[in-house]
């Protein structure tokens, strides 16, 4: 159907939907005390800060994040089941590391074994719930390489599921944000990476996560940390405040007490500095749109807004807006059609397009359709 368009272009100052401006604070390499870093807003994807963020590296535990992914992926699907009996193998009962010491034969949960794997970042665990999956380790780590493909992760190959060091087996930082953004989606995940302390086994086996910044940093809701001889101390923090979800990521750090100086560090740099905001629908603009042979001669448009945008703090009056809309459509027209869209800029920088849809349907006009109208217009006079 061809659209007769014409872009009708209105710049309009949003209103402020929050207060105090902040001035924004630049933030040095030299104060994440980690090789390799990225700060990155989950719902865009937006990367706010970065420090080597695409060099190769080794991320231990980190791995973990895809092997979640996987197995939240399979809960949805229905391929699993919480409720699920997983049975420990020989190879899976045979990783070192961090384990919760799982015997051949040994059975849990699927719910039980996600616990471990996140909270005690159990290797044995992540390898019975790989096992459960796929069959074996390597079936279920051609999963996690294609999932990464799928991504975008170009810097990652696994080679195995738990990130015990392993020739070859490497990561980025910023590829690490990637997958944990793609976990983040799945709520479910949070009612593990925010248990601080619980047990196993009926109450026999304790477990204590490995991420302090629960116990320490406002917001924090998860996300993983790692630590081998080769990546040295990595992790993936995810907090959020006042509906603003970030992701820190750092890689390498000499100690565990220096990766979370690290990662606080780019969480508060991300939530002093930045803010989400809402933006409002333009006043002017959306007039109505005319429409040709139809039993109407014009249809009223109406404007969706989708999720707040992520803007610097103390900018949200300088947004803009501009509004695409059709000049004419021809009809039938459907409720809900598309007419045009409008966008919302900062410095020339797209924030968001959201859609102008119809309002209403407006059928085709026909013989006995115009007939109709003519008798209408009679009775009125």
């Amino acid at each position: 159907m061809k659209l007769g368009k014409r872009l009708l272009c209105v710049l309009l100052s949003v209103s402020l939907l929050w207060a105090v401006p902040v001035g924004a604070s630049a933030l040095s390499e030299e104060e994440i005390p980690a090789p390799a870093a990225v700060l990155m807003h989950a719902d865009s994807g937006k990367v706010l800060f970065e420090k080597n963020a695409h060099e190769v590296r080794e991320c231990a535990s980190i791995t973990k994040v895809m092997t979640l992914l996987l197995v939240m992926e399979a809960l949805d699907s229905g391929k699993i089941s919480l409720e699920d009996t997983v049975t420990a193998s020989e190879h899976a009962s045979s990783m070192g590391g961090s384990d919760i010491w799982l015997e051949p034969g040994e059975t849990m949960t699927v719910d039980e074994m996600v616990k471990a794997t996140v909270v005690a970042s159990a290797n044995d665990a992540a390898v019975a719930l790989a096992e459960h999956i796929s069959g074996t380790e390597e079936a279920f780590v051609e999963e996690m390489n294609r999932r990464a493909a799928e991504l975008g992760m170009q810097e990652t190959v696994f080679k195995n599921c738990n990130g015990l060091d392993e020739e070859g087996h490497v990561t980025s930082a910023y590829d690490v944000a990637l997958m944990s953004r793609e976990l983040m989606k799945h709520e479910k995940i949070f009612d593990y990476t925010g248990i601080w302390m619980d047990t196993l086994r009926g109450g026999k086996t304790q477990i204590v996560n490995t991420n302090k910044l629960l116990k320490s940093y406002k917001g924090i809701t998860g996300l993983k940390t790692g630590t081998t001889g080769k990546a040295g101390s990595c992790i993936t923090a995810t907090a959020e405040r006042d509906h603003l979800k970030l992701i820190a990521v750092t890689l390498g750090s000499a100690t565990g007490k220096e990766r979370f100086q690290a990662a606080a560090t780019l969480l508060d740099y991300g939530f002093a500095n930045y803010t989400v905001h809402v933006p409002a629908l333009p006043e002017e603009g959306l007039n109505p749109v005319q429409v040709t042979n139809g039993m109407q001669p014009q249809v009223s448009p109406r404007a969706e807004l989708g999720e707040s945008v992520l803007i610097p703090k103390g900018r949200e009056n300088e947004i803009q807006s501009e509004i695409e809309l059709a000049e004419s459509v021809e009809a039938p027209v459907e409720e809900g059609q598309a007419l045009g869209k409008i966008i919302y800029k900062l410095d020339g920088e797209t924030l968001a397009e959201y859609p102008i849809l119809s309002a209403a349907p407006v059928e085709k006009l026909s013989f006995f359709g115009a007939f109709r109208l003519l008798l209408d217009q009679l009775f009125t006079l």
